[in-house]
């Protein structure tokens, strides 16, 4: 049996940063569910998640459910006939149940009695056809504790939708998703990538959104690069930057290409008590606080732009 790998990308307005994460782990789990319940054969499902979109990447998904061999046992012989021979309603109902007729069922002997049986082969379904009831229902269930629905339509979800791309290796599966026809464009970067273009294969992605959209669509990848580059930035003034896993989750959910930067304030204001600069520095304006080495407040910060930022403007910030 052919395998492919299949991707869908679910293209939004900006998602809410505080539950990105759970909204794709909840959607791969949901997904992987779906396919496990029809009995589809995979590999590895791996999920992304930007400010603008959810996606999923299964690979070496089967072409189709394996054919299977289904037996139903009906009423034991003494309970489906009467007298005279005739079927009874017992029998006559469990028959038209599984789409036969009394006489054309077949009979199971066992030392403990002899029943009706019904026995067919039953041929398994394409994933293409299966694939788009299970990607809708998996959104359907994800944990959204207040939905939104947009335009004239009845369509609800946590943000309007704007693109649905369901790839099953090169080829598009015909779908509509929150009312929106499946296709095989993506959005980037709304000012550095292309702000469209098509993918032809499911393998391409994410790789494509990053050289062509300008976003890295790997959460853990932009999570990392926001860590390590914010080190760096805090060795180079002579700190240490606060990275906590709070902070640095919901940045990481804010920015689609981040750009760590290093700005300052005045010292004149490390006289107000450092919890109240830290309070405002992490809780308003998301920045991350830089201590000393004996751990003393800086008079710097480090924050994350969502997109590159001219030179002579970065400059003014430092």
């Amino acid at each position: 049996m052919s395998e492919n790998t299949f991707l869908v990308e679910i293209g939004t307005e900006e998602l809410p940063p505080k539950a990105l994460r759970s909204l794709a782990e909840s959607f791969a789990a949901n997904v992987t569910a779906e396919l496990d319940n029809a009995g589809l054969a995979h590999g590895k499902v791996e999920w992304f998640a930007a400010p603008r979109r959810l996606a999923l990447k299964v690979a070496n998904l089967a072409a189709a459910q394996a054919d299977r061999e289904v037996e139903k046992r009906g009423p034991a012989i003494a309970q489906a006939f009467d007298a005279e021979g005739k079927p009874s309603k017992a029998a006559e109902g469990w028959a038209r149940g599984c789409g036969i007729t009394v006489d054309q069922a077949e009979r199971l002997t066992t030392d403990k009695g002899e029943w009706l049986l019904y026995r067919a082969h039953v041929k398994g379904e394409s994933t293409e056809a299966l694939l788009p009831n299970m990607i809708a229902s998996s959104l359907a269930k994800l944990p959204i504790p207040k939905l939104m629905r947009w335009g004239a339509s009845d369509v609800h979800f946590v943000r309007p939708v704007h693109t649905v791309t369901l790839l099953l290796g090169d080829k598009v599966i015909p779908a509509t998703i929150l009312g929106i026809p499946s296709d095989r464009v993506i959005r980037g970067h709304r000012f550095m990538g292309e702000p469209e273009f098509t993918i032809d294969h499911a393998d391409q992605y994410p790789q494509i959104l990053l050289e062509r959209g300008k976003v890295i669509a790997d959460y853990e990848q932009r999570k990392a690069k926001i860590k390590a580059d914010a080190q760096e930035a805090a060795r180079k003034i002579g700190g240490q930057a606060d990275l906590s896993e709070s902070l640095l989750e919901e940045v990481t959910s804010l920015v689609e290409w981040p750009v760590v930067l290093t700005a300052k304030f005045e010292e004149k204001f490390l006289a107000v008590p450092s919890e109240a600069l830290v309070y405002t520095m992490k809780g308003d304006q998301k920045y991350f606080p830089v201590y000393d080495n004996a751990g003393k407040l800086l008079p710097n910060f480090i924050f994350v732009a969502k997109h590159r930022v001219q030179r002579s403007a970065a400059d003014h910030l430092r």
